[in-house]
């Protein structure tokens, strides 16, 4: 059976000044998070233990004061990249429209932008920037709602060549892939690089998207849990990936 080639993510949701672990999108709830990683949830300790698993070439940063309007982390956000200039970094910073978009992309010239769309307030902003490089749409769902312009998710010819499918309640939870959303979504774009997010528990589970044809999956609790190894990890690294030294 061949291998599957699916680029593993892993994720820091940042609260307060802190890594913390995300429980099925309840955020009030989160807590600085406790791993055998790293002995603070500081993002540059949790950065570093995440990369002693596998040398990853992505991050996924959300950050959640920014989603929720209570500040921010633009000094974790800078630190990280000096920290670790070869490392990409995906970053849902809550942006809701395109003049703040481009002020962000303007800000952070070497990081990529996630456009959640739990905060976006219209398409004009996809319209804008659909065909920049730089830019990721998230496709936000919690249960069975998709949150956001709902415009926006009957409009796949607006979005831009990486999607994110988040489902919220599934993220740190033991329930599964969604994998009959993902597979909708696939038909609406089957041209689209589909990430996803919320539900992993192993290594299995990264053979059932290989199968389907997504490109990769962000991670967080089954890579602190240990569910997810750097054997698994290196098995599952896309044919001629370069790594990140």
């Amino acid at each position: 059976m061949p291998k599957p080639a699916i680029e593993v993510i892993p994720v820091l949701d940042l609260k307060g000044g802190a890594v913390v672990r995300a429980r099925h999108g309840l955020r009030h709830s989160y807590a600085p998070i406790v791993t055998k990683l790293a002995r603070t949830s500081a993002p540059l300790d949790i950065a570093a233990g995440l990369l002693t698993v596998h040398p990853f070439r992505t991050f996924y940063i959300a950050d959640l004061d920014r989603i929720e309007l209570r500040g921010g982390h633009e000094q974790s956000l800078a630190a990280l990249g000096a920290a670790f200039p070869s490392l990409n970094f995906w970053v849902d910073a809550g942006v809701r429209d395109a003049k703040e978009a481009y002020s962000w992309l303007a800000r952070y010239p070497r990081a990529h932008l996630v456009l959640g769309s739990e905060t976006l307030k219209s398409l004009e902003v996809l319209a804008d920037l659909a065909e920049n490089d730089r830019v990721i749409l998230s496709l936000d769902f919690r249960g069975d709602s998709f949150v956001g312009p709902k415009a926006l998710y009957d409009a796949p010819h607006l979005w831009p060549k990486r999607v994110i499918i988040m489902t919220l309640a599934r993220v740190g939870g033991d329930a599964g892939l969604d994998m009959d959303r993902l597979l909708e979504v696939k038909r609406r774009a089957p041209n689209v690089m589909l990430y996803a997010a919320g539900g992993l528990r192993g290594a299995f589970d990264l053979m059932w998207l290989d199968q389907i044809g997504i490109s990769g999956v962000l991670v967080a609790s089954a890579l602190h849990d240990g569910l997810l190894t750097g054997a698994d990890l290196a098995a599952a690294e896309p044919e001629g990936a370069v790594k990140a030294k």
